[in-house]
Order: structure tokens, then sequence, then C-alpha cells
């Protein structure tokens, strides 16, 4: 059910006695869940004004409720930032919409975001780094979702499950993530509090500072990787890094190496989540957005394991002449020979291109399947990797996924030489863009 602004004012009014509203303008927010506005009343006091679309969307704001009463007096101080305050409620139906006291600050493009240059990086990465460091036992208490790394790791397999089952994700983009996934060394991660539908739409500025973190419906205890995965829609690979490291700085605690590779394989697999909600609510235009950026983003995939294998098929060739020449010339195997053509076949070998924004260092790493024929997709029950399919226990997920940010951009990363005989197999993740 959607709702105009000045429907919105109406419910506000019955939410919070004695308010008067003077204006109203339409906000952002999860388009496939939430109407939003913002009101102005007589005495010139804000409001925001958030109503659900469904009842799953409703369950999401008490959810959020749950949470922001989980935050004492005495952690809410300790923040940088602030929260929302509810104001009052009202129910129709089965729906709440909810009324909160508005905050300061404003929201801002993702491109705005970025050209605030390193002091708006430095803030965004010590934000992150406060909500990550919050007490666990306010998850707990809260009775919000709790997960240890493998049982996240589990949750997101049998998602991929779920995804597959829909029978419209590319075959090579199951293999990759499925990889990805039974990678146990990727998921070895010490579980924080994560705000969990963390994005620009959600983060209020006054100047180069955060002035308040809104949406709180997904607040769980996970993998931090969960938080940073918007920032894959981040041009400025800079950027990216110097959020990076100002949250390395601001934690109390140490920052697992594979976080950037997680979240950047997050942002991939939201085109899936985004899918799957798309046929749980039959709606053929988000089922088409689904697919459109799914079929890029294997495109980029499929195109990066060409550039990959062929790589390492020119690796291999320059290793091959070279023990050629150095049996020749009476050479030790080990021994390189002096070879007029040695340094331009060498040099041929790497494939050189920016990384990614959303991948650190260690990117490079494989994290997905083989470049070879792509398997039926039905096979094993939707998923195309080798090894056995855990079956899904309980409920895939405890929330719906909210809307992927936007489109695949068809940048990819290059492997070097040292490393491209061994990667004929493998290809990394590829720039992701989710803008809006």
């Amino acid at each position: 059910m959607k709702r105009t602004p000045m429907q919105l004012a109406a419910m506000a009014t019955a939410a919070v006695p004695g308010l008067a509203p003077t204006g109203v303008a339409g906000t952002p927010d999860d388009v496939a869940d939430f109407d939003s506005a913002l009101l102005m009343d007589d005495s010139g006091k804000q409001w925001r004004v958030r109503a659900p679309r469904h009842v799953e969307a409703s369950m999401r704001l008490e959810t959020e409720l749950q949470a922001l009463r989980a935050f004492t007096p005495a952690v809410k101080a300790e923040l940088p930032f602030l929260i929302p305050h509810l104001a009052g409620s009202v129910r129709q139906g089965e729906l709440s919409t909810f009324v909160y006291s508005h905050l300061l600050g404003s929201t801002r493009t993702l491109e705005a975001v970025t050209g605030g240059g390193p002091a708006v990086a430095q803030e965004l990465g010590r934000v992150i780094a406060a909500i990550h460091d919050l007490p666990k036992g306010l998850v707990q208490r809260a009775d919000l979702p709790s997960y240890e790394a493998d049982e996240y790791r589990q949750r997101r397999l049998n998602e991929l499950d779920q995804a597959a089952t829909t029978g419209r994700i590319p075959a090579i983009l199951l293999r990759r993530w499925e990889h990805a996934l039974e990678d146990v060394g990727l998921w070895r991660f010490s579980p924080t509090v994560v705000h969990g539908d963390l994005h620009e739409d959600h983060l209020l500025f006054s100047g180069a500072e955060v002035s308040a973190v809104i949406g709180w419906t997904e607040l769980s205890l996970s993998d931090p990787a969960q938080d940073f995965a918007w920032l894959a829609a981040a041009e400025d690979a800079d950027f990216v890094q110097t959020v990076h490291d100002a949250y390395a700085a601001a934690r109390t605690g140490a920052v697992d190496p594979h976080l950037l590779r997680r979240s950047a394989l997050a942002a991939e697999f939201a085109l899936a989540q985004w899918l799957v909600r798309g046929v749980a609510l039959e709606d053929a235009s988000m089922i088409g957005e689904a697919q459109e950026m799914l079929g890029a983003l294997a495109a980029d995939v499929a195109s990066l394991e060409r550039e990959q294998h062929e790589a390492a098929e020119r690796a291999r060739n320059a290793e091959q002449e070279r023990l050629e020449w150095g049996d020749e010339r009476g050479a030790d195997d080990h021994t390189p020979a002096a070879h007029p053509g040695d340094q331009e076949l060498h040099g041929a070998t790497a494939v050189t291109s920016r990384n990614p924004p959303a991948v650190a260092e260690d990117a490079h790493r494989d994290v997905s399947g083989a470049d070879g024929d792509t398997q039926d997709q039905g096979a094993r029950g939707g998923r195309t990797a080798a090894g056995s399919s855990p079956a899904p226990q309980g409920p895939v997920a405890d929330r719906p996924a909210s809307r992927p940010r936007g489109r695949v951009d068809d940048s990819a990363v290059g492997e070097p030489e040292a490393r491209a005989r061994d990667e004929l197999e493998t290809t990394t993740l590829p720039v992701v863009s989710f803008g809006h």
C-alpha cells in the first residue's frame, strides 16, 4: 500500500496528539518496503514519518523500536552521533506507522559523500567503528538476531540455495558465490554489533560530520562486513581505503583481514536477494531489474575469468620457453637463462587494471570457481559447484533483503604475473556498483 506525503502527514497527526503540520515532503527510503516523509509543524519543529507497505515491513519497524529501546542513556552518551527518538505510532489493520522527532543533518548522495574527501572518509570509519564497538549485550538483551561466524556463513549458504531454486540466477554466479561461501578461511571473523542496513540514506551529515544514524531495522550481532557493502558503489578507491584505515584505527579490537572481500561479496549477493524478494512479492519490475543486473554481473565475471585464463596461459608459455632456453645453454632448471625476450615475455603475463573500491589488498585471492564448462543450473537443488550442499535449517533469512543500490560496473581486477600461473581456474571479485 503506497501512501502520499499528505496521507503520511494525516497519519502523523493521529500518532502524535497536538501535532499540526504546516509542510510536508517525501524523503528517500527502501521503496519496496516503506513510504517516508518529513513534516514541519507550526512551531518550526521537524518530524519524520515512516509507514510500511506490507506486513513484513511493519515487523521491521517493530524490530527497530525494539532495537532503539535497547540503547540505554549510558550507551547513547558514548556514541559520536544521535539515534532516532520515537514520538508516537498509529496502527491501521496489521500495519503500524511510526513518527520520530527529526534529527539535525541531511542525507547526501553517495557521490556527494565520497566528494567530501579524507575528512568525511575518516569520519565514516569512526562512525562504523563506534557501531561495531557497541556492547554485544545490547543485541542479546533485546532478543535480536545473533550469529557466530560459521552460523552466519551457513545462513548465507541457505539463502544461496533459495536463490538457486528461482532458476533465474546465472550458473557462473551460483558457482562463484558457492566457492566463496565454502572458503572457510574467508569467514573467520569475530561477530560484532552491526547496523545491518547502513548506506547513504541512513546517514545524516552536518558539514563533514555524521550527526545521526537512522534506519536501525536490521540491528544484529553478526558479520561486520555488512556495514561496508554499500561502499562497493564508491568509484574512489582511495576514499574507501581511508574509511577502512580510520575504522581499523578506531576499533578497540583487531580487524580481520578479509573484511573488505566479504563486503564485496555481500554487495554482489544483494542482487540475488533482491530477485528472491521480487519473486516472493510477484513483482515483475523487481524481477526484471534484478535479472538485468545479474546478467551484467555474470558477463563481467565471465570476461574476468577469460582474462585470467589468458594471463595464466601466457605465464605458462613464458616459463616453458625459459626452461627450454635454459636446457639449450646447459643451464640448471632453477637458473633463469639470459634471453633477449625474457623481459617482454614475462611482462606480458600481467593483467593490469584498477583495484575495485570495495576490495582490499588481499582481494586478489580467489573467491570464485573454475573457468571450465558451466554446469547445469538445476543440479544439486539448483547450485552448480562441486561439494555437498548443506540443507537449509529453519527459515532461510530472518528479514527480507533491502533493495540493491544500482548497477554493475564493468571494471575488472588484474592478477600479477607471479600468481597468474596458479590462477588459471580462478577469478577475483570485480567491481560491483549499487548506486541509485
